[in-house]
C-alpha cells in the first residue's frame, strides 16, 4: 500500500467533495419524493398511507443497514479507489429503477397488490428497490470518503474541519435537491397533480451523470492513505466493536440520522397535512414563493430552508478549527432540544426547521469522536459507523406511523427529541476513550478529536 506524501494535493479532496454533493443531492431527492409519490402511487391507499409513503426513506436507508459493513471490507480488499468506483456503479443502477418505476406504473397501471383495502401499484415496489439501491450506493460512498477525508493531511486544515467542509457541500446538495423535485422534476406541478410518468427521462439523465462521473473519476488518482486500514492478508486481533467510543458512535449516529431525516422528510407531510386543515402556513403573508423562476409551494420551501440551514452552518463552522467537537455536539444539541420542544408546543414549523443549523456540526463531531485512535481499524470503524444511519429509515417511519395513530404530526416529533437526547449523553459521556490502545494511537493520529 502506497503511503501518501506529507504535503497532499488538493485533487482527491475535490473529487470526493464532489462525490459527496452528489450523495447529499441523491439521498435528498429520494427524500422529497415521499409527498408527490403519496399522490402518484398510493392514491388508492387509506389507512396505510403514511406508513407506505414514508417507507421510500426506509428502504433507502436499509441500504446503510445491510451493506455498509461490505463497504469497510472493499477497502480493506480492494482499497479506496475500487470501492468509490463500486459504489458509482451501484448508484446509476438504482437510478435507472428509478425510471423503470415510472415505465411499469405507466404503461402497466393494472399491475398492483392489494394489502387489506389499499391498493398498491407495482411501480411504487420498483422504485422502493431503486431506493434501497441508492441507498446502498450513499453508503459504500461515505464509507469511502468519511475516513478519507478525516486522515487525508491537507495542511492548514484539522479533522474535523475537512469534515465540516465536505459536509458543506453536501449540504449545498441537499439544499438544492427540493428545486430540483418541485421545479425540474415535477416542473412546478402541484402535488396533487402529480403523474409517475414524469420520472422516466430526468432519472435517465441523471443516470447517464453518474456515469460520466464514474468514468472520469476512474481515470484519477486517489492514492491510499497508510494506516487506515489493514494490509492485504493480514488479520486484526481485535473486533472492531470492542471499542466503547465507536460502539457507542454507531448509536449516535443512529439517533441523529433519525432526527436529521424525520425533520427533512416529514416537514412537508406535516406541512401537508395542516394547509389540508386549513391552517395559515403562509411565508411573510405569502402562500407561494417564486425562488429563482420557480413558484415553491411552502412544504417544499421549509424542506430547503432546513436543509438551507444546514449547509449555512456547515459553511460557517467549517472556518472553525479550534473548538473541540465533543463541547461542539454538547452545545448544538441542546440548542436542538430546547427547539423541537418549543417547536410542538406551539406546533410551528418555521421554528422546527431551524434545527437545521444546529444539526449541520453533528455528523463531523459523531464520525471524529467515534474514529478517535482506531488506527488500523479506521477504515472497518467506517463501514460499522455508517449502518447507524440506518436510523434514517427507522425513526420517519416510526413517526409516520404513530402520525396515523395520532391523526395528526404535532407530537410525533417528540421522537426527534429523543434522538437529541441520545446525542447529548454521547457528548458528555459516551464519547470518552477509555481503550488503553486507542488512547496510545491518539497522540499521533491525524484524527485526534482534540
Amino acid at each position: 500500500m502506497n503511503e501518501v506524501r506529507k504535503n497532499n494535493t488538493l485533487g482527491p479532496f475535490v473529487v470526493l467533495t464532489f462525490i459527496y454533493f452528489i450523495v447529499g443531492f441523491l439521498t435528498t431527492v429520494n427524500g422529497q419524493f415521499q409527498g408527490p409519490m403519496k399522490v402518484a402511487f398510493l392514491s388508492h391507499t387509506d389507512a396505510l398511507r403514511n406508513t407506505l409513503t414514508t417507507m421510500i426513506s426506509f428502504f433507502f436507508f436499509l441500504g446503510y443497514l445491510v451493506n455498509s459493513s461490505t463497504g469497510g471490507k472493499w477497502i480493506n480488499s480492494k482499497g479506496y479507489k475500487v470501492t468509490l468506483l463500486r459504489a458509482l456503479g451501484i448508484m446509476t443502477a438504482g437510478l435507472v429503477l428509478y425510471s423503470l418505476s415510472s415505465w411499469v406504473a405507466t404503461d402497466f397501471p393494472d399491475l398492483s397488490v392489494a394489502i387489506g383495502e389499499d391498493i398498491i401499484p407495482w411501480g411504487y415496489f420498483v422504485f422502493l428497490a431503486g431506493s434501497f439501491l441508492m441507498g446502498t450506493s450513499a453508503a459504500l460512498l461515505q464509507v469511502v470518503i468519511n475516513p478519507y477525508v478525516a486522515a487525508y493531511d491537507l495542511p492548514g486544515t484539522q479533522p474535523v474541519q475537512r469534515m465540516n467542509i465536505v459536509c458543506a457541500i453536501n449540504s449545498i446538495g441537499t439544499t438544492v435537491a427540493p428545486f430540483f423535485v418541485t421545479g425540474v422534476i415535477f416542473a412546478g406541478v402541484a402535488f396533487e397533480s402529480v403523474q409517475p410518468g414524469q420520472l422516466l427521462v430526468p432519472f435517465l439523465i441523471i443516470a447517464g451523470c453518474i456515469l460520466l462521473t464514474l468514468i472520469i473519476t476512474s481515470t484519477l488518482s486517489l492514492p491510499d492513505i497508510k494506516g487506515t486500514r489493514s494490509e492485504e492478508g493480514e488479520e486484526l486481533p481485535r473486533s472492531v466493536w470492542s471499542f466503547r467510543h465507536l460502539t457507542l458512535g454507531v448509536l449516535a449516529i443512529f439517533f441523529y440520522v433519525g432526527t436529521e431525516v424525520s425533520v427533512g422528510v416529514n416537514v412537508n407531510l406535516h406541512a401537508m397535512q395542516l394547509i389540508e386543515q386549513g391552517h395559515p402556513l403562509k411565508f411573510f403573508g405569502l402562500q407561494h414563493i417564486v425562488v429563482a423562476g420557480l413558484n415553491l409551494g411552502i412544504p417544499a420551501l421549509l424542506a430547503t430552508l432546513y436543509w438551507g440551514g444546514m449547509m449555512v452552518g456547515r459553511l460557517i463552522f467549517s472556518f472553525f478549527n479550534n473548538i473541540p467537537p465533543r463541547k461542539m455536539l454538547i452545545a448544538m444539541t441542546v440548542i436542538a432540544s430546547a427547539l423541537i420542544i418549543t417547536a410542538m408546543i406551539t406546533d410551528n414549523l418555521w421554528i422546527l426547521v431551524s434545527v437545521g443549523l444546529c444539526h449541520s456540526v453533528m455528523w463531523g463531531c459523531i464520525f471524529t469522536l467515534a474514529i478517535a485512535g482506531l488506527g488500523k481499524y479506521t477504515s472497518k470503524a467506517s463501514g460499522v459507523f455508517m449502518m447507524g444511519v440506518f436510523g434514517g429509515a427507522v425513526f420517519p417511519v416510526l413517526q409516520g406511523f404513530m402520525s396515523d395513530e395520532l391523526g395528526n404530526w404535532q407530537w410525533t416529533w417528540t421522537i426527534a427529541l429523543i434522538c437529541e437526547l441520545f446525542m447529548l449523553y454521547y457528548a458528555v459521556s459516551g464519547c470518552k476513550v477509555t481503550d488503553k490502545e486507542c488512547l496510545e494511537n491518539i497522540h499521533m493520529s491525524p484524527v485526534d478529536p482534540g
